[in-house]
C-alpha cells in the first residue's frame, strides 16, 4: 500500500517569520559565543616571547643605568629601544611609526610561528641578515631561534636607520654582547659591516664610519670589508656557507630593509612581509642575499612592513605601553564553535522540515477553522 503525504496549499506567513527568526537568532548566537582557542605552539610562543621581553628588561636597565634619556614622544612606552631621529651613524630614513610598533616581545611569538611553518627543528641552521634599524625585532628574532634551538648564523649591519640603534656609544652590537655577556642569548654574530648605502657607509661623514668601526671593533666582530655591493652580497653567502660547515641553511630570515641583504628599495618593496619561498616577479636584475637564498631554494622570512604583520597577527599598532606577554591572536584567537554552529544548523534544517515538508509545523501553528477553509494537498 502507498503512504499519503498530505502537505499545504502554501506556507503561513506566521511560519515564515517564525523560520527567519529561529535563522537570526542562531547566526547571533554563533557570533556571540565564540570560543577561545590556543594556537599552534602555544608554549613556544609564550616562552619565546618571556625570553623577549627578559631581553627587553636588560636594555632598558643599561640604558637606565648610562642615564640615557628616553623621550616621551618618540618612544611612549619607555622602552629605551628607540634611538634619536639623526646622529653620526645614522644611514637612512626611517618610519617612527614602524619602530614604536616594533617594540613588543610578542612578535617573538610570530617568529616562532613562521619558522614551525618552515619545519625547523633544533639544530637546524638558519642564516640572519640584520642591521641597528629594529633593534627589538633582532631581540624578538633570536628569542625565537633560541627557543626553538636552532643554530643562527648572524651577520649585522652595524648602522641603524632613523629611530634605531643609532648612538654610537650603544649601536646594535654593544647591546647584542651584553646580552651575551648577561647570558641571555648564547650566540653573537659572525661578522659585521659599516652597512648603509652599498654596505660601505656611503654618505656618512668619515667620522660617522669611524664610530661605526669603533662599535665592532670594541665589540671583536669580524669586519666585513668589500670594495663593491656585488663583493658584499657574495662576501655575507661566503660567510654563511663557511659557518655552516657543509650543512644546509634551511631559511634565511632578513630584518629591516638592509641594502645588501635585500637588494636596494625595489627589494625592499616587491619581498612581502612573511615567508618568500620563491623570487617575487619584477625582482628583475636586482642581486641580493636574500634573492641567492630564494634562487637556490632556501625559504626566506622578510621581517619588514610591521604594521602589516601586526594585523595579520593581531597584535597592535603603537602601542602606549610595552604589551604584556601573551597578548594577540598569534597565542589564542577568538573562533566560531563548532558545536554550537552544528546544533543551529540542525535546528534549522529540522525546522524547515517540519513547518515546510511536513505538515507537522501547518497542524500545530494554523487553527482548525483556517485548515477547514483551505485543506491540505494531498500527495501521493
Amino acid at each position: 500500500m502507498k503512504r499519503i503525504y498530505w502537505r499545504p496549499h502554501s506556507i503561513p506567513q506566521h511560519v515564515l517569520i517564525l523560520i527567519a527568526t529561529l535563522s537570526v537568532g542562531g547566526i547571533a548566537a554563533v557570533e556571540h559565543f565564540k570560543v577561545r582557542t590556543q594556537q599552534s605552539y602555544y608554549a613556544e610562543k609564550r616562552s619565546a616571547a618571556t625570553l623577549a621581553k627578559r631581553a627587553f628588561d636588560v636594555i632598558l636597565a643599561e640604558q637606565t643605568r648610562r642615564n640615557y634619556v628616553i623621550d616621551p614622544e618618540s618612544d611612549p612606552a619607555q622602552s629605551g629601544l628607540i634611538g634619536r631621529l639623526l646622529t653620526p651613524v645614522t644611514t637612512n630614513r626611517g618610519s617612527l611609526q614602524s619602530k614604536q610598533t616594533s617594540i613588543n616581545p610578542n612578535f617573538a611569538a610570530v617568529l616562532v610561528h613562521l619558522l614551525k611553518r618552515l619545519d625547523i627543528k633544533p639544530d637546524d641552521w638558519v642564516a640572519v641578515g640584520l642591521s641597528g634599524s629594529f633593534p627589538a625585532i633582532n631581540i624578538c628574532t633570536y628569542a625565537a631561534l633560541q627557543t626553538l634551538g636552532a643554530k643562527p648564523i648572524i651577520i649585522a649591519s652595524a648602522s641603524a636607520s632613523q629611530w634605531g640603534a643609532n648612538d654610537p656609544e650603544f649601536l646594535w652590537l654593544d647591546m647584542e654582547n651584553l646580552l651575551f655577556s648577561k647570558q641571555v642569548f648564547p650566540f653573537r654574530s659572525a661578522a659585521a659591516s659599516v652597512g648603509g648605502i652599498e654596505d660601505r657607509g656611503l654618505g656618512l661623514s668619515k667620522y660617522g664610519r669611524q664610530l661605526i668601526l669603533d662599535g665592532i671593533t670594541r665589540n671583536q666582530i669580524p669586519l666585513i670589508k668589500t670594495k663593491t655591493y656585488d663583493e658584499s652580497v657574495l662576501e655575507r653567502i661566503r660567510i654563511f656557507e663557511e659557518a655552516a660547515g657543509g650543512g644546509s641553511i634551511k631559511a634565511y630570515i632578513n630584518i629591516g630593509g638592509g641594502t645588501t641583504s635585500v637588494g636596494t628599495k625595489v627589494g625592499k618593496r616587491i619581498f612581502q612581509p612573511g615567508i618568500n619561498r620563491t623570487a617575487p616577479p619584477g625582482l628583475g636584475e636586482i642581486d641580493s642575499v636574500m634573492f641567492q637564498f630564494v634562487d637556490r631554494g632556501v625559504p626566506v622570512i622578510h621581517l619588514s612592513g610591521f604594521h602589516e604583520l601586526a594585523d595579520r597577527y593581531g597584535l597592535p599598532r603603537q602601542p602606549t605601553l610595552t604589551p604584556r606577554v601573551g597578548e594577540g591572536s598569534i597565542f589564542v584567537r577568538e573562533e566560531y564553535s563548532q558545536l554550537l554552529t552544528l546544533i543551529v544548523l540542525l535546528g534549522l534544517i529540522g525546522s524547515l522540515m517540519v513547518f515546510v515538508r511536513g505538515d507537522l509545523g501547518y497542524r500545530l501553528l494554523v487553527s482548525r477553522r483556517a485548515r477547514s477553509q483551505r485543506p491540505p494537498q494531498q500527495m501521493i
